[in-house]
């Protein structure tokens, strides 16, 4: 069956004349996008618009509305183009001025917007609007002059503090974001930093400053591989961006040096680790995350080179840079052990047992408790002067000095108070002697028990405990004194000779 050409009617915009048939179309394309723009159907109405200009371009209200319009897109770079033919078609065009100097006051030009308020004024003084807008692009300005302030100063905080002020007033000002992002990242609120500069590359993939902040918010998180892989990025979109080149070169050193600090310690190299951490400090003071990170590795050689003291403070320097840096608590708290400080390493075994609870924790936390609870009792070892591993010989030896040195018949002629002191002594040396003498004792002592039923009850019963061991010690030997037991209990007389 043979096919059938069937005419289809095109529509076609109706054939223009003379000037005065554009005019009227124009001005029909004009009410067609006012009618859309009321119902707030702004891309219609811009499609409207542009058709009023195609067909007369030299229309400056047509230019007017099609700017208001891409405000309301919040395309305002477009607007203010609009806005500027338009005042340019007619420079007492007043609703042009007026929407140029929204446009600078959005994309945060304040000194533009002012002038443009300014000419509003002088067309109409009574003009409420330009009134309120000239005032907000001084407070713009203001707030702008705080902010370089703040920055100069690193205080981060007021930065953003102004520029969420300025952002109020100038919503499309990629410059202001960037600079919160960039202190919002220098505070080490990444996600919120990330956040910014991703909604300005999703509207500009090439922007240099957002690809600066994005890589900047990498590194300070420790991610320095995929930190240079942005800065290399912005530097290729802008050779001369001078913050991208530093913070490039700050990231290669930094692994650099935290790298060689690595090998020197598996080398068992601790002086040359110590150094290089140290120099790897140096480098940038901002990079929050990476200097916690360095703190305790340094601390980790300090210790191996038995600088125990400078290791619990490069770890408190970890943990005020990083305060979930758990790895931190626990070098600090092995120091703080090796210290005998053991208030202080509960107190880390805690925080890290809190934050994690697995059972070697848990039993790390459980050590330092006991050790702690040990270091609450009388340290027998030290009343005698004797170490930890002394033998049954060195705690006899020990013993018979000690008594005789605190017997309180030695001290007769003191004064009441250093009697006082000296039968406490000799009360206390008895104590020691009965539990490290006592092989079940000592046992019990090391491990942390509690032996108050083991050398008696406070009050005079001690004083006796004390006069019987020694009484039982020195009874078999014809030593140098003699105890006359008529003159009652605890009446020596020494005979030195």
């Amino acid at each position: 069956m043979a096919a059938v050409d069937i005419d289809v009617p095109v529509e076609t915009e109706p054939q223009i004349c003379n000037q005065e048939d554009l005019e009227r179309l124009a001005e029909s394309f004009k009410e067609q996008g006012n009618a859309y723009y009321s119902k707030k159907d702004y891309s219609q109405a811009f499609n409207y618009y542009t058709k009023a200009i195609d067909a007369c371009p030299k229309n400056a209200s047509y230019y007017g509305n099609r700017a208001a319009t891409l405000m309301m897109l919040c395309r305002f770079r477009e607007a203010l183009e609009d806005s500027q033919q338009a005042v340019r078609l007619d420079d007492c065009f007043m609703k042009g001025h007026l929407r140029e100097g929204k446009c600078h006051l959005s994309l945060g030009n304040a000194m533009a917007a002012n002038r443009c308020f300014q000419k509003v004024l002088e067309l109409e003084p009574s003009n409420r609007e330009a009134q309120q807008e000239k005032k907000n692009a001084a407070a713009l300005l203001e707030y702008q002059r705080m902010a370089d302030f703040g920055f100069e100063k690193r205080d981060f905080r007021k930065v953003v503090f102004c520029m969420d002020r300025a952002l109020a007033l100038a919503s499309a000002c990629h410059r202001f974001k960037i600079l919160k992002a960039e202190c919002l990242a220098l505070l080490g609120r990444y996600p919120e930093a990330q956040s910014v500069a991703s909604d300005i590359l999703r509207m500009d993939s090439t922007n240099a400053d957002a690809l600066y902040v994005r890589g900047l918010c990498l590194y300070y998180e420790d991610c320095i591989d995929k930190a240079v892989q942005f800065f290399v990025q912005a530097l290729r979109m802008a050779p001369d961006h001078e913050k991208a080149r530093l913070a490039c070169r700050n990231a290669k050193a930094l692994k650099a040096k935290k790298e060689e600090g690595n090998q020197a310690f598996k080398n068992n190299n601790y002086e040359a680790a110590y150094q290089l951490y140290t120099e790897a400090l140096a480098i940038d003071p901002n990079n929050i995350k990476t200097n916690a990170k360095l703190y305790c590795n340094r601390a980790t050689a300090g210790a191996k080179l038995k600088k125990v003291d400078q290791a619990i403070e490069d770890c408190t320097n970890a943990i005020k840079l990083d305060d979930t840096y758990i790895k931190a608590y626990l070098r600090r708290a092995q120091c703080y052990m090796d210290t005998e400080q053991y208030e202080e390493a509960v107190r880390d075994y805690e925080k890290v047992y809190q934050t994690e609870k697995t059972s070697d924790h848990k039993q790390m936390l459980k050590k330092a408790q006991m050790e702690l609870k040990k270091s609450k009792r009388k340290d027998y070892y030290k009343v005698l002067g004797v170490g930890k591993n002394a033998t049954e010989d060195e705690i006899k030896k020990a013993y018979r000095k000690r008594a005789l040195m605190h017997h309180p018949d030695r001290h007769s002629s003191a004064t009441p108070e250093v009697q006082k002191e000296e039968e406490k002594k000799f009360k206390e040396v008895g104590e020691a002697f009965t539990v490290l003498s006592d092989p079940k004792k000592k046992v019990r002592y090391d491990n942390g028990h509690d032996l108050e039923d083991d050398v008696g009850n406070p009050g005079d019963h001690d004083y006796f405990d004390a006069n019987n061991i020694f009484r039982a010690f020195f009874g078999g030997h014809s030593g140098g004194f003699t105890f006359d037991s008529n003159s009652g209990p605890g009446n020596f007389f020494f005979q030195f000779g």
